[in-house]
């Protein structure tokens, strides 16, 4: 049986940091976890990070993946230093890693970690994902451990991001600390299940984009045009500008079913690109020639309304049950790192009070990255811009 504990702290000193990180959440307890979960901002050092956590706890599992700011149970930060941990007792779980995961081969690189898992460990429900934010194939991803283990293993989890650049973004596990990795961690804890959803606060405006020609996750024309020129001009950019230019203004959203509308609260799904090569723009998922993109906006009354409206949902869902842990994943440009406009302790405390048990936060793990993975019409799907929450129930 796995048992879940967490703690989050805003310190310069990366072992500091990991230090009180690991005392906050486990007391003097701290060596008998067997995996242990990091996400930090891109000021820290991840060699040192991973390296303390390893001296700690020397029988555990270590895995950590860098981001934008974090969320816990003690609430939000969004500072350079920040970091979070999710420690777990128990030996319910199977990992995984692979390094060199780009989109051309992200399939293949996540059936390899797929098949390891089910090689390593019996009974896998749920899989918790982490793989770099730049320049990856999240639907391969998803597709691949499908194929393994069948669509009814729910995957959630995040891509790791740097401080909004689309510069750099790190993945650890163990000892070794990538820029390019990807980390799977399968449980097995048959009394635990998951439920997962997602919102994002963007509405459509415009005329879309047409993608004209395309390679996989590369889009190479927009309206017949080279792609990243079209899409700085429709954004009033020069091609000069980079990825750090376009992400706060620059979701681009596909249109979605009625049915699928309905159940998000949107009826687009949004896409970020985080990386572009000459004009070619690096897409989150596969984009065939055809999809239409439009240019969104984004609506801060909506951010609110729709966060309440799916805590709401998910806690009807699961009357009864008792939260004993809580991943989150958060979109970067949902948070004040663009344009300190939200008021993030709000949206946070109206995201965690629902989930309360005996008027206490339970574990909460959570990051600000690049796109997000939650389940949308009952299918493992890929987000960008959104909020994620999955609370696990036992």
């Amino acid at each position: 049986m796995l048992n879940f504990y967490s703690a989050s702290a805003r310190i310069v000193n990366t072992k500091r940091a990991v230090m009180e990180c690991m005392e906050s959440a486990m007391g003097d307890n701290y060596a008998d976890c067997n995996l242990v979960i990091l996400h930090a901002s891109i000021g820290h050092n991840f060699q040192e990070m991973v390296d303390q956590a390893i001296e700690m706890a020397p029988k555990a599992r270590v895995v950590a993946a860098s981001c934008c700011g974090v969320v816990g149970k003690e609430g939000v930060s969004e500072s350079m230093k920040d970091m979070a941990l999710m420690a777990i007792k128990g030996d319910d779980f199977a990992l995984a890693n692979c390094d060199e995961i780009y989109g051309h081969n992200s399939y293949e690189k996540s059936l390899e970690m797929a098949k390891s898992m089910k090689a390593e460990k019996d009974g896998i429900n749920m899989i918790y994902f982490l793989a770099s934010g730049i320049d990856i194939d999240n639907d391969r991803c998803i597709q691949a451990f499908e194929e393994v283990f069948g669509k009814a293993v729910t995957i959630f989890g995040a891509t790791s991001s740097d401080n909004m650049k689309g510069f750099i973004s790190y993945q650890a596990v163990d000892n070794q600390v990538t820029e390019h990795g990807a980390f799977a961690i399968g449980f097995a804890d048959s009394t635990l299940t998951v439920d997962t959803q997602a919102t994002h606060g963007f509405v459509a405006v415009g005329e879309p984009l047409v993608v004209t020609k395309s390679n996989g996750c590369v889009i190479q024309e927009l309206n017949g045009k080279p792609a990243w020129e079209e899409y700085t001009r429709r954004l009033g950019l020069t091609a000069e500008a980079n990825c750090s230019d376009t992400i706060p203004i620059g979701a681009l959203g596909e249109e979605l079913s009625a049915e699928l509308a309905a159940e998000y609260g949107n009826k687009h799904i949004l896409r970020a690109v985080i990386k572009r090569v000459g004009n070619d723009m690096y897409y989150a998922t596969t984009c065939p020639e055809g999809t239409k993109l439009w240019l969104t906006t984004r609506d801060e009354d909506l951010i609110f309304s729709e966060m309440d409206r799916i805590v709401h949902e998910m806690s009807n869902r699961n009357t009864g049950k008792t939260p004993v842990a809580v991943f989150h994943a958060d979109c970067l440009a949902r948070g004040r790192f663009l344009f300190n406009r939200i008021i993030k302790e709000e949206l946070v405390n109206r995201m965690q009070f629902p989930f309360f048990v005996n008027g206490e936060c339970p574990p909460w793990l959570g990051m600000y990255g690049f796109g997000e993975f939650a389940r949308l019409g009952g299918e493992n799907t890929y987000h960008n811009y959104t909020t994620a929450l999955y609370v696990i129930y036992r």
